[in-house]
């Protein structure tokens, strides 16, 4: 049992792991807004709680069981925004923060009825991986839309910036996970694309969306 902070803790720690699986303190105090001072002191705790290795002035890493309670902690966030999208109708751009309280809760068995109620999904509503019940998750490979080139065509798979914001923005030209779209044209100066999709024959999209949107190419 972690307290709310300690989870929130560990699953910023998941989230910014790069290929070594190591975090800068600075860099986690930052993502957090949380001062240095508190940030020593809970990965000191954690640290006592072999859920995190920890050693002044070195980089942050989790342990492999602080990996799997940090997983486990994911796992129940997107398995909420699935549900709340699949079984009550909300729009991808509505469930984060509800998922947010939702990822609190202390019961496995619920987590495992809801994610038997969608049929076992392997991925939310925005693409990402869902943990399974041991905390094992399947990475895809996908590539930005930005990479691609004049006459790919592909279909939107994972959207990697989840601000509503910008899912309202997704929402507004009608772009979604499983949308196939050709590559008209792609500009040489700030690398915008011209796509065209659906009843949509010539949308433009800046360089900034096309980053945030990963797709398999067809």
């Amino acid at each position: 049992m972690y307290s709310l902070a300690e989870e929130n803790y560990l699953k910023a720690l998941f989230s910014m792991s790069n290929d070594k699986g190591e975090v800068n303190v600075n860099d986690l105090s930052k993502r957090l807004d949380i001062k240095m001072p508190t940030v020593t002191s809970m990965m000191k705790k954690l640290a006592a709680k072999t859920l995190v290795h920890y050693e002044r002035y070195k980089p942050l890493k989790l342990t492999e069981k602080g990996r799997i309670e940090a997983a486990l902690i994911i796992r129940k966030h997107r398995l909420t925004e699935m549900y709340l999208v699949e079984k009550m109708g909300f729009g991808w751009e509505q469930v984060h923060e509800i998922a947010e309280q939702m990822e609190h809760i202390q019961s496995p068995e619920f987590f495992a009825k809801m994610d038997e109620l969608l049929g076992y999904p392997k991925f939310d509503p925005h693409g990402s991986p869902i943990p399974d019940k041991k905390g094992r998750m399947i990475w895809a490979t996908y590539s930005k839309l930005s990479e691609c080139r004049q006459g790919d065509i592909v279909k939107i798979a994972a959207v990697v910036n989840t601000s509503d914001e910008f899912l309202r923005f997704l929402n507004s030209r009608e772009i979604h996970l499983g949308l196939e779209m050709k590559i008209k044209s792609v500009e040489s100066f700030d690398n915008s694309m011209v796509v065209n999709y659906d009843k949509h024959l010539s949308e433009m999209l800046s360089h900034t969306v096309c980053e945030r949107l990963l797709v398999e190419k067809i």
